[in-house]
């Protein structure tokens, strides 16, 4: 999908994107550095995953450097900012994408530690390495975004319901952030097709991608729905800090 950010618009800024070794956050990373930013491209563990995505953003001659940091352990998280600002100054863009919870052998309440605990966790240890005027963007899902008035699949449930439990805990910040001029905003999106939680999902419960293909029409792909995501960091804020990315119209909202 085409960058929706000019070329340029971005120079000077520095974005650190959670979880970019692949995937959305990879894509959302490159769109972000074809626009001028330099951006930090995290991953947990897969180091050489990430240098590609280093790689190939040097290559188009943008700016990035990968920095592993564990998101659930608060040191890792405060060296991470710490080596962002060392390389590029004052963060301006942060982009919170890493999630999880259906991998199995990590216990019983990792999705909630990731998903919840993790995600205040880093906007906590962002705030006094964030430039004036900076902003979150927390990448989540219609079918977390609206699980307590729209049933999901049970394979699923318990991530959706650990990544509203961190929007929640985001947003009861909003406080906090405006009183330290940072700007927040929810992005979410239907499932995606190419994501390994898809594909996680497809082999717990097969025909569930296809199934969800009918209900809603269709389903963004990885590149398309990392560009709304890249938009969604320089766009106007919607009244309600969230964007949502494709059909809502079989989602209750809440009243």
């Amino acid at each position: 999908m085409t960058n929706p950010l000019a070329p340029g618009s971005l120079t000077g800024k520095v974005a650190v994107v959670t979880g970019s070794s692949r995937g959305i956050g990879a894509d959302t990373a490159a769109d972000l550095a074809a626009a001028g930013a330099a951006v930090v491209i995290n991953y947990r563990s897969k180091a050489p995953r990430a240098d590609k995505v280093v790689a190939a953003i040097e290559a188009a001659g943008g700016r990035a450097i990968a920095v592993g940091a564990d998101l659930t352990d608060a040191a890792s998280v405060t060296s991470m900012f710490e080596q962002a600002v060392a390389a590029f100054g004052p963060v301006d863009l942060l982009v919170l994408n890493a999630s999880g919870g259906m991998e199995t052998g990590m216990g019983d309440d990792y999705a909630m530690r990731l998903n919840r605990d993790a995600q205040v966790n880093v906007v906590d240890r962002a705030l006094p390495h964030l430039a004036q005027g900076a902003r979150i963007v927390f990448v989540t899902s219609h079918q977390a975004h609206f699980i307590r008035t729209t049933p999901t699949m049970p394979e699923y449930e318990p991530v959706a319901l650990s990544k509203r439990a961190g929007e929640d805990a985001l947003r009861a910040k909003l406080p906090e952030l405006d009183a330290a001029g940072v700007e927040f905003v929810t992005v979410s999106g239907d499932m995606i097709e190419g994501t390994i939680t898809a594909t996680l999902l497809e082999r717990a419960n097969p025909g569930a991608i296809e199934a969800r293909k009918v209900d809603a029409g269709r389903l963004y792909n990885v590149s398309e729905f990392a560009a709304e995501v890249a938009a969604a960091a320089v766009d106007p804020i919607p009244a309600d800090h969230t964007r949502y990315v494709g059909d809502i119209s079989g989602f209750t909202p809440e009243h």
